[in-house]
């Protein structure tokens, strides 16, 4: 192989071309994204940046280590493929063409399109986000949240704690029952509670209300009006694939992989938020947008790409950490189909505790609250005990068809 080019200056994508230098590649490197950025981490986005505790250039992921020697086209990404010549087409009217091909163009915001072009109306996503919502968070003021995820519930926080009014609406009647199951659902629910944010959970949004270019409120289905000045919108995110439509890589809800990232074209895979890799256990593509996935199928994937004998490899769990008014939540593996649920140490109540999730006598998930030294411990041992997902997709962000 002589050229790579890796499509999504991400995370995913900078874990891809290091990967294939440390796995021996020296050929021609090409890193192409959208954004004027080299790849910058994004959890901090709705953590330490928004709360100006750091700033953008502790977000860049680069070291002096790194010895990439790539070549870097940014500022407008790809807007097309021929899969066929593995020819890459750009914004700017310039192709690329490259004997192999890593997708790792990540995923957008879902938008309301009823807040389309309305000033006080935000979503976070990018760094540009980000410094835009920054300025919003002015104590006294209103702000609402649509989506109780963990993006829209690390704005609440980071706005709670800046003394602003934090509304936070979801539409399910517990917040992380997907991710955490009910009863831990709850438990971070009256963290939110406690710490003054309004948490109306079961709830439908019937009319939003506007006037001179801002939304000024929003009603119910139930009746209530909510007044705000500033809302956020957190309600998931959509896999960046348009751009390949028509190409003849097979997209379902993302890119659809073999287990090792593998697309159905030859000498292209796809790593990151925008893959749908295929998951043997659950026995269907699933798209996990975790971190920690971005950074270690990219291995992976290059692997499969570099050596075409490459053997198949086990997934480590999923594994995703969130910070909400002082409490570091970490969590890994997969509590779908669990039927058992132990407190090991600590607290709930304190919000310092870990509790381990079963089937059967098998851990197949752990949930910690402000414990990283024992939490690590048994993210280890859930990794170890090599457990699969059952009967829900669980920490899946979404299920190819």
């Amino acid at each position: 192989m002589q050229t790579l080019a890796i499509v999504g200056a991400s995370l995913a994508g900078l874990s891809a071309a290091r990967a294939a230098r440390a796995q021996g590649f020296a050929g021609r490197l090409i890193m192409i994204g959208d954004e004027h950025y080299r790849p910058y981490d994004r959890p901090p986005l709705s953590k330490d940046f928004l709360l100006g505790t750091i700033t953008s250039q502790d977000l860049f992921l680069e070291t002096d280590d790194d010895g990439l020697q790539a070549e870097w086209l940014l500022g407008g990404g790809a807007v097309g493929l021929d899969a066929a010549s593995r020819t890459v087409r750009l914004h700017d009217g310039s192709s690329v063409s490259a004997d192999g091909i890593v997708i790792a163009t990540g995923a957008r915001a879902r938008k309301l399109p009823a807040l389309d072009g309305l000033e006080n109306v935000f979503y976070l996503r990018t760094i540009a986000d980000a410094q835009g919502l920054t300025p919003r968070l002015v104590p006294g003021q209103r702000m609402t949240v649509i989506g109780a995820g963990f993006v829209g519930a690390e704005v609440a926080s980071a706005a709670a704690s800046r003394g602003m009014e934090v509304t936070m609406i979801n539409n399910a009647p517990v917040p992380f029952t997907a991710q955490l199951g009910q009863d831990m659902g709850d438990l971070v629910a009256k963290l939110h509670l406690a710490n003054g944010v309004d948490l109306i959970c079961g709830a439908v949004i019937e009319e939003f209300h506007t006037g001179e270019g801002v939304v000024t409120g929003l009603t119910l289905a139930d009746g209530r009006h909510l007044a705000t000045d500033v809302i956020v919108v957190g309600v998931g995110a959509e896999p960046n694939t348009e751009w390949l439509d028509g190409s003849g890589v097979e997209l379902g809800s993302g890119v659809l992989c073999d287990a090792m990232g593998r697309t159905n074209i030859p000498g292209i895979v796809a790593v990151g938020d925008c893959a749908a890799w295929f998951d043997k256990a659950y026995g269907g593509h699933r798209r996990i947008e975790h971190w920690t996935g971005a950074l270690e199928r990219a291995a992976l994937a290059v692997q499969a790409l570099l050596d075409g004998d490459a053997p198949e490899q086990p997934l480590k769990p999923p594994y995703f950490w969130s910070d909400q008014h002082g409490v570091k939540i970490q969590f890994a593996g997969h509590s779908a189909g669990y039927d058992r649920l132990e407190v090991e140490a600590g607290d709930p109540q304190e919000h310092s505790f870990l509790a381990v999730y079963y089937r059967g006598d098998e851990p197949v998930a752990v949930l910690g609250m402000n414990q990283p030294r024992l939490f690590t411990k048994w993210r280890r041992n859930i990794a170890a005990s090599g457990t699969k997902p059952q009967d829900q997709p669980g920490l899946i962000a979404a299920v190819a068809p």
